[in-house]
């Protein structure tokens, strides 16, 4: 017998816990609660009458709100009797226990705040807090220009083709109702309403800042200028190449992980929370706050792996940024992010939920091990005492064979081949040149690649 998971709970006896844990698993993914048994899984049984186990049904359906109504199973194992209760995932969520919330979380119950319970409100029935109506707003808020440049870049993208009319446009995508904006219309496309903002600090310890901005305005303009924000306080290296000295930045972070970052904190935020998105960057730090701990089950144990499924809390805005490319639909985001900083070797990805937000961050550790780590604003082709004997990763390798195969491969054949951009598979060139296991040979364009023998 398995222990305590999110979906199983064992009791020695039959009391409230048993009612909240059913409450908790019918908020989630259902489950079982086996009565006679220890929490160690050694079987104590229960003594039961006819009379008892119809006593306790009655007790969950009287104490519940909606009323439930668990299946039951009787067992008998060694001469001691077992119970297990069965409940489904409810449909229509939260229920409550006289008045209280619980949801599962791993292998316990968690009681849900008020802002929980309407988060779990919404996503039961298929709806977002920016799909409501604005009450403080009205049509002639929106800026009809900014919708206008959103429609263009729509049509551009081809995910979607809209009418160049903004009206219709606004319409069709359900971002106005009866000629009323709803709250997503007034965050993406706003003339003056500046409720929100991203707070930017470049700080030289947690107390010393030594600059400090807040963006503000429509949700476009603010995700583009705080990006070049975060840039202009960013450290460059520069790789000098070939007879004409032609030179490559190289940002100490990959730029579309930053931008990936940024995108999570506007997109998935909770905007009944009026707070900031912080953004705070470090000599070797970077980190992102968004008010709004993960939405719909979402765990962080899922996000830390390569197969998890997106939970949007704002579907109107994230739809918006699906149209416009900015963001995929299919909670790819995180593995993107592990590719995009997969030729850092030192860099560390981290998240959390804390403080009723969540924060995520991309940091160097002490010891630096790449040739990409090093101090940076120095020229990449000065000598340096850094160790380059690190690891590969699954790319670079792939990488290195299919050179081996076709070593005329350009940079979009194999960006296509392992499905990433281009600027990745430019570092990762970057990365296996400066560790000395390729090198080019010939012009950009009519050369060729070779692997070191060595590596061969």
């Amino acid at each position: 017998m398995q222990g305590e998971t999110e979906t199983v709970e064992f009791k020695q006896s039959f009391s409230k816990s048993v009612i909240e844990t059913l409450v908790a698993f019918a908020n989630t993914k259902g489950g079982k609660v086996i009565i006679g048994v220890k929490d160690n899984k050694s079987i104590t049984g229960i003594s039961i009458t006819d009379e008892t186990v119809q006593k306790w049904i009655n007790e969950v359906k009287q104490s519940t709100e909606p009323a439930i109504i668990p299946d039951v199973e009787l067992f008998e194992f060694e001469q001691k009797n077992i119970v297990v209760f069965i409940i489904k995932e409810f449909p229509v969520k939260p229920l409550s226990f006289k008045g209280r919330f619980f949801v599962r979380k791993q292998n316990s119950n968690h009681q849900l705040s008020v802002q929980e319970i309407s988060d779990i409100y919404l996503y039961s029935i298929q709806y977002s807090w920016d799909s409501y109506l604005c009450k403080s707003a009205s049509k002639k808020d929106i800026d009809l220009q900014l919708v206008n440049k959103f429609v263009d870049k729509v049509n551009s993208v081809e995910r979607f083709t809209l009418a160049t009319n903004p009206v219709i446009a606004l319409n069709k995508l359900k971002l106005i109702k009866d000629d009323l904006p709803t709250n997503a219309a007034i965050i993406l496309f706003s003339k003056d309403f500046f409720k929100y903002s991203v707070h930017i600090g470049r700080f030289k310890s947690n107390s010393q800042i030594i600059a400090d901005d807040i963006i503000t305005g429509d949700l476009y303009t603010v995700l583009e200028e705080s990006m070049k924000k975060i840039i202009s306080h960013l450290n460059f290296a520069f790789e000098i190449t070939g007879q004409t000295t032609q030179r490559t930045e190289i940002p100490e972070y990959p730029l579309e992980a930053i931008r990936e970052l940024l995108v999570n904190s506007l997109v998935h935020r909770d905007y009944t929370d009026t707070s900031d998105v912080q953004i705070k960057i470090f000599d070797n730090k970077i980190s992102f706050f968004n008010p709004g701990t993960l939405y719909g089950g979402l765990t962080v144990k899922d996000l830390a792996s390569d197969d998890y499924h997106a939970r949007t809390r704002n579907k109107l805005i994230a739809e918006a940024f699906y149209l416009t490319k900015d963001i995929e639909k299919y909670g790819s985001g995180y593995t993107r992010i592990r590719e995009y900083i997969a030729t850092y070797p030192s860099m560390k990805f981290d998240f959390k939920e804390i403080s009723g937000g969540f924060l995520a961050s991309l940091s160097y550790y002490k010891q630096k091990t790449s040739i990409l780590d090093v101090p940076l604003n120095v020229p990449l082709n000065v000598p340096l005492n850094v160790p380059l004997n690190v690891p590969l990763n699954k790319r670079q390798k792939g990488i290195i064979e299919s050179i081996l195969t076709n070593n005329n491969i350009t940079q979009k054949e194999l960006a296509e081949e392992y499905k990433v951009s281009r600027e990745t598979i430019k570092r990762d060139l970057l990365f296996l040149q400066k560790e000395n296991i390729i090198k080019r040979i010939g012009s950009k364009k009519t050369g060729y690649w070779e692997v070191t023998k060595n590596e061969k």
